[in-house]
């Protein structure tokens, strides 16, 4: 018997070689395809996870009765083989593994018929949609694709331990019943039947518990926490993920960014060979400017650029209202896109940024020396000191944005992306992987629809220390101790120095709006904690989901895990969310009202 204990089996289907030639072997797994030469010949290569092996059946040297149980065999039955392993006969097939051998068969046996399936999970040719893959998990994650990406989850989670265990991190379970506390999203809600009319919340981060553990001197913590937001799902967004927690006292940004930076470098090395360089820092500000993100992709051009100096000199009013109402006029250079781009694709685009505040979408082409069609005859007299600010060139197409700065910034931000997606700007899976640390965030965002402001990471997040006294008379001007991890345009991990002081904590939520009441309401045990000799402290959270999918090269979470919910957060194997019987609901004193559904006119 081999390493893997099993009574089944002597080795897996994906363990003989060459070496092996000689040894009787037992072998177990899904029927992958048969193969009929003859009367009596029948080929039946057996799968697992590990690989697949071939069995030869021959009428010469199998008794009849097994030769006609393997001709019997469909696709997922489930047997276990014995016989001899042989050269294989006929030569090698160089695509399998086990490729230089065969088993001579001796005894078969079926040990599980399979009814036809609904698919077939080595069907390379028609992979099902989505809905029927998900309905019927358990094919799906036989397929050879599937199990190498959770064996590589499982291979990143073993590599984030060793890593953390060998530098003296601790990890420790937190709760998944807790208080409701606001973090941003809706909370998932379970009733306590033990206290009638009151409700655990599931946690949508450790966060609270993991600073509670730096005041209680643990010091180094970490762990990789399911975590739950009741949030509408999206491709990299689930109501339900993972992700490594990391918590420490006494150290700064630089303990955080060197810490997780050395991680994510032994991660790529171990799963994907690849040596990573030093990840830069690029502050907030420059990331807005340039690319109109705080995740920026910088795999490829179209940086943001600011023409706003060279556009109070024109007489256009689009451009000089927004200027003289505090705003901006950025924009996008194209190189070459006047005669790539079409004036129906210019017209989608101009509609694509509509949804994030724009008001439609000047542009102009440079052709010949002069600017033509768009706004040309508006920015004909700057030509000059436009054609210098931009960098333009013959050919050239220039998109551009005069709004608020923030919302100039969303709106070429978003068209910078598009416009690399549909020009095949972005390097294939594999060929670029361009990590940056975004830094000096700003402390907080002013709602101007609620009229208040808003923590842009969480309310526990540090203002640097030179920012402090900002809180009082420039909440506005306050930077924070927060870094992001951005890699292709993807945020993969983020984090903060925390707020260690009583008093700064009651300002920043006083500043939330929470008066003294309410914030010992919500987040007493914290405050009550901070009295007690807090040490400084900061952590950071790495999304295990979304870096897998990294790894893997699939733009689906639901990819990479191994239950997923549906876009309406659906698991449609076990058919939750269901209803629940009466009895149940009234020993959780709880009501449910279902509402009516909705009439149309």
């Amino acid at each position: 018997m081999d390493s893997t204990g099993a009574s089944h089996r002597t080795h897996t289907c994906g363990q003989l070689r060459s070496s092996d030639i000689g040894q009787t072997v037992t072998i177990a797994g899904w029927v992958d395809s048969t193969r009929r030469h003859g009367d009596g010949l029948i080929f039946v290569d057996v799968r697992d996870r590990y690989g697949i092996t071939q069995l030869v059946l021959d009428a010469e040297d199998c008794p009849p009765d097994q030769l006609k149980l393997a001709d019997r065999l469909r696709g997922e039955d489930v047997v276990r083989a014995t016989g001899a392993v042989r050269k294989r006969d006929g030569g090698a097939n160089p695509r399998l593994e086990t490729g230089e051998i065969e088993v001579v068969t001796q005894s078969l046996e079926l040990l599980n018929r399979a009814d036809n399936p609904p698919f077939f999970p080595t069907d390379k040719d028609s992979l099902p949609n989505e809905e029927l893959r998900l309905r019927h998990r358990y094919l799906d994650l036989r397929r050879p694709r599937m199990q190498r990406i959770l064996e590589t989850r499982h291979r990143v989670a073993q590599i984030m331990r060793r890593y953390l265990d060998a530098r003296q991190f601790v990890e420790v379970e937190t709760p998944n019943l807790c208080k409701s506390t606001p973090e941003g999203a809706r909370d998932f809600l379970v009733p306590a039947r033990l206290h009638p009319g009151e409700f655990y919340a599931l946690p949508q981060s450790p966060q609270i518990f993991k600073q509670i553990l730096m005041i209680a001197g643990l010091d180094r913590y970490f762990q990789i926490a399911r975590c739950f937001r009741d949030e509408d799902p999206r491709a990299d967004r689930q109501a339900e993920f993972s992700q490594l927690d990391i918590e420490m006292a006494f150290i700064k940004r630089e303990d955080i960014t060197d810490l997780i930076s050395g991680l994510f470098r032994a991660i790529w090395k171990e799963t994907l060979n690849v040596d990573l360089p030093e990840i830069p820092l690029m502050s907030y500000a420059e990331a807005m400017n340039r690319f109109g993100s705080d995740r920026p992709d910088t795999r490829f051009g179209l940086e943001l650029q600011d023409a706003t100096p060279v556009c109070t000199k024109t007489d256009f009013r689009v451009f000089t209202g927004a200027i003289e109402a505090g705003g901006v006029v950025k924009a996008i250079r194209v190189p070459h896109g006047g005669t790539t781009i079409t004036r129906k694709q210019i017209d989608g685009y101009t509609e694509f940024v509509k949804q994030f505040g724009a008001g439609g979408m000047p542009y102009v082409k440079l052709e010949n020396g002069a600017f033509v069609t768009g706004v040309a005859k508006f920015v004909e007299p700057i030509r000059e000191d436009l054609i210098a600010a931009l960098g333009l060139e013959d050919g050239d197409l220039v998109f551009f944005a005069a709004d608020k700065a923030k919302t100039a910034h969303r709106v070429l931000g978003e068209l910078r992306l598009r416009l690399a997606k549909d020009l095949n700007m972005l390097p294939p899976h594999g060929k670029a992987w361009n990590f940056l640390w975004v830094v000096d965030f700003p402390l907080l965002d002013y709602d101007e629809e609620g009229k208040r402001w808003d923590s842009l990471h969480h309310p526990f997040t540090a203002p640097k220390p030179e920012f402090v006294s900002l809180l009082e008379t420039d909440p506005a001007g306050a930077i924070s101790d927060a870094y992001d991890l951005v890699l292709n345009g993807s945020e993969v991990a983020g984090g903060s120095i925390r707020i260690h002081s009583q008093d700064v904590q009651a300002k920043i939520f006083n500043l939330l709006g929470m008066d003294d009441e309410q914030a010992k309401l919500k987040f007493g045990f914290l405050l009550d904690a901070l009295k007690y000799g807090a040490p400084p402290h900061g952590g950071i959270a790495v999304g295990l989901d979304r870096l897998v999918m990294h790894i893997c090269g699939t733009d689906n979470i639901r990819d990479v895990i191994a239950f997923p919910k549906t876009q309406t957060g659906a698991d449609l194997m076990s058919d939750a969310p269901s209803t629940v019987d009466l009895a149940q609901l009234k020993e959780l004193n709880v009501a449910v009202t279902i509402p009516e559904p909705a009439t149309t006119s």
